[in-house]
């Protein structure tokens, strides 16, 4: 991915990034086109989904107060955003932490119940207890989704993949999203259904970062003036970046691989000075993590124990291989990969599906969820019915049958001696389900048919589910898939390959998530924390470049095509290539509306109130000019604090030295989860709609400009890369008006430039 690179001391960074007072978004679809100085107000095309603002905005304001600011202070502001990082790591650790407890409880007493029944030969009373539980929960979680926080439902990945390219949806990161999120996870997977708590938790830990980096409120007398630094775009989404990342690192205990994660897939932008803070971030969960496990494996945590957060110790097997292993493993990456492509297409499909039902209002959503935990109770429950019962091992340190939640041998129907193999799959966590499919040492444990019959009904059971009103990750579930899958292709070449199942099953899952998620880097180190085998590193990168290559043949990775299904207007880090075909002003669309330097506070108010455009270029005429120049942008936001604050006069005249007595910068800082500013809160007077106002002290006098003649493939890179709200396209000959359009996301969506020129896209191909 292409990301902005920075170099240079820490405290240099930091003072940069110090210089960012971010305002309020508006919505982002909006199009212009050339105009003069005068102002031509005319409706446009609004997009409900807001951008946020990247940039940092230079105008005289901003440059009084940094002019201001004092080392302490800088100093302040450092040590303030290290101190964030550790409470996100802190907190997403207890989160991770309270999320593995209560799920391996609640799973533990739904099973051991069910499995006390089953002792008895009280059939029809287990199922009863097994599908009520499940029902219960899935229930609970559905309607926290459905009436509480609907953008909860999903793993969340994609949401917080699209804010960090710097789309601001609605709600994504509300704390009423993270309350759900925690609970309703926890009560999905303890449902039974084929999803994760993994994607989750990476949603979870951005909304804990969001909700730390609010810059304080005023409606909790949070005010301190040091939390009002965070009161930006900038700073919110390096908060976010460690979040998501804590978030992994919490889910799979895997800190390195939460970094890589937050690098390779969710974040747009990276440097240096984030890397470090990050991976102090994922180095606290880690901490925390340890310390609870450590606590919990004295039985303190009720069923939880060493067992609850995902570890798949494959460290126990031999990791030599041959030319015959490589070629078994080249075969085995190249089906996952269309194994993963197919997964993708069809999940694709019910989401599609899905989005018709589930509009038909909160209590259907219920309804189908609840429809779908039946289905899933079902299969789990009834399958096992068609499994032989198998003798148990000889072998006198194996506890078979288990009469314990979990394990490799569980009776079901069986007589004592005897274990069923595909309950042992079916009737424990995902977690337990995928740990026994990888357990070594053990290449008879599972028959041939019980895992073709687990892998197709996990395979299609997490396609449907993916996509109901509850908090649900891919993870698991494409692992689980994966494991199956590679354990079933390490029976079927058992006899020309040496290497252990348990390794196949782990390689299976590597080739599955690399032919649905399309990550490499970041899903081997993954990979390698959770098995604790540095020798199978080779086979994994194998697996990964193979099954990535073949999927990306058929379709795009899963939470691409989830942003594109969502309608994120999500910027990629490479140009389309029909956009070499054409330049800046190509695509400029209208009307384009500016204001004069100094401006008739009603002309301003007529254009917010008729208008959604969130900049508006000001250009200064004589006799404050010789020509008309571009001084520069002005934000909505700050249009809206100024108006507020009544900085009118009754002559066309500068403001001089008034305007910093009478408003700080602080004023102009953006609204956390608040609204901000709206124009239905100013109070004008009529006799001040004639009065004039200086817009030059908010003018951000150094807004990225691009000429009309440059390549789009060219802005758009640029646009991406600096994480821009406007880009300015200005006129390449004299004569004509300084600026010509205004860019923005809406103008690099393929949707709005094929709408343009249909027929561009088929004459570059």
């Amino acid at each position: 991915m292409n990301r902005e690179e920075n170099s240079g001391n820490e405290l240099d960074i930091e003072n940069e990034e110090f210089m960012e007072w971010k305002h309020n978004t508006q919505p982002l679809l909006f199009k212009r086109v050339n105009t003069t100085s005068q102002i031509a107000i005319v409706g446009s095309n609004i997009c409900a989904i807001e951008s946020l603002d990247y940039e940092i905005v230079e105008n005289e304001l901003f440059k009084q107060d940094w002019r201001s600011r004092k080392k302490a202070e800088i100093f302040q502001y450092v040590i303030l955003k290290w101190g964030f990082a550790l409470l996100i790591g802190l907190f997403t650790g207890l989160v991770g932490i309270f999320n593995n407890i209560a799920v391996e409880n609640l799973s533990g007493f739904k099973l051991l119940m069910t499995t006390n029944l089953m002792t008895n030969h009280k059939y029809f009373k287990a199922f009863a207890a097994f599908a009520g539980c499940n029902v219960v929960f899935a229930a609970a979680a559905a309607a926290l989704c459905a009436f509480i926080a609907p953008a909860a439902a999903g793993s969340g990945i994609p949401e917080v993949k699209a804010y960090l390219n710097g789309v601001d949806a609605y709600s994504i990161l509300a704390p009423g999203t993270l309350f759900v999120k925690i609970f309703g996870s926890v009560l999905g997977v303890s449902a039974g259904f084929v999803v994760g708590k993994e994607g989750p938790m990476v949603h979870t830990g951005a909304c804990i970062a969001s909700l730390l980096g609010q810059g304080g409120s005023r409606k909790y007398h949070l005010t301190w003036k040091w939390l009002r630094y965070f009161k930006n775009d900038r700073d919110r989404r390096d908060l976010i970046t460690c979040g998501a990342a804590a978030g992994v690192a919490a889910a799979f205990r895997a800190p390195v691989g939460g970094v890589l994660f937050a690098l390779e897939e969710a974040a747009s932008w990276w440097r240096s000075a984030l890397l470090w803070r990050t991976f102090f971030t994922t180095a606290v969960v880690a901490i925390v993590l340890r310390a609870f496990i450590q606590l919990c494996s004295t039985g303190r945590c009720g069923l939880f124990g060493e067992g609850g957060l995902i570890m798949y110790d494959v460290s126990a097997a031999a990791a030599m291989y041959s030319g015959a292993d490589i070629l078994a493993v080249i075969l085995l990456g190249t089906i996952g990969g269309i194994f993963g492509s197919l997964y993708n297409y069809l999940v694709d499909k019910v989401l599609r599906f899905y989005s018709i039902l589930n509009q038909k209002g909160a209590a259907f959503k219920v309804c189908l969820v609840i429809i779908i935990s039946l289905l899933t109770s079902c299969c789990a429950y009834g399958l096992p019915w068609l499994a032989t019962c198998i003798p148990c091992p000889t072998d006198e340190s194996i506890s078979c049958p288990n009469t314990d939640k979990s394990g490799n041998y569980k009776s079901f129907q069986c007589p004592p001696g005897y274990y069923n193999d595909l309950a042992s799959l079916f009737l424990n966590t995902n977690d337990d389900a995928i740990r026994n499919l990888m357990s070594t040492s053990t290449v008879k444990e599972f028959h041939i048919y019980t895992l073709f019959i687990f892998f197709a009904a996990v395979f299609c059971l997490g396609i449907i589910t993916y996509g109901i009103a509850i908090p649900s990750g891919l993870f698991i579930p494409v692992i689980l898939t994966g494991a199956c899958y590679g354990r079933l292709v390490g029976r079927l070449f058992e006899t020309i390959s040496k290497l252990d199942t348990g390794l196949f099953a782990l390689l299976g899952a590597a080739s599955f998530l690399g032919g649905t998620m399309r990550m490499t880097v970041s899903l081997c180190v993954i990979l390698l924390e959770l098995t604790n085998d540095l020798l199978l590193l080779p086979l994994v990168m194998l697996v990964l470049l193979i099954s990535k290559s073949v999927a990306d043949i058929f379709n795009k990775g899963v939470y691409d095509q989830i942003v594109t299904l969502k309608g994120f207007p999500y910027l990629e880090a490479h140009a389309e290539p029909y956009m070499r075909q054409l330049v800046a002003l190509d695509v400029v669309s209208g009307p384009l509306i500016t204001f004069s330097g100094i401006e008739k506070v009603g002309n301003i108010l007529h254009a917010l109130r008729t208008t959604g455009h969130n900049g508006f270029p000001v250009i200064d005429d004589p006799p404050l000019s010789d020509a008309p120049e571009l001084c520069g942008l002005v934000l909505r936001s700050h249009l809206l604090v100024l108006l507020k604050g009544k900085v009118f006069s009754k002559d066309r005249i500068l403001a001089g030295e008034e305007i910093f007595h009478r408003l700080a910068v602080f004023d102009f800082a953006k609204a956390g989860s608040g609204k901000g500013i709206q124009v239905e809160d100013l109070d004008i007077e009529e006799e001040e709609m004639d009065m004039y106002i200086d817009l030059h002290p908010i003018t951000n006098t150094s807004p990225y400009m691009v000429v009309e003649t440059m390549s789009l493939a060219k802005a758009a890179i640029l646009f991406r890369q600096l994480g821009l709200r406007h880009m300015c396209v200005v006129p390449k000959s004299q004569g004509r008006p300084p600026i010509v359009g205004i860019l923005t996301r809406h103008d690099f969506m393929p949707e709005h430039i094929l709408g343009l020129y249909p027929h561009i896209k088929s004459h570059n191909l």
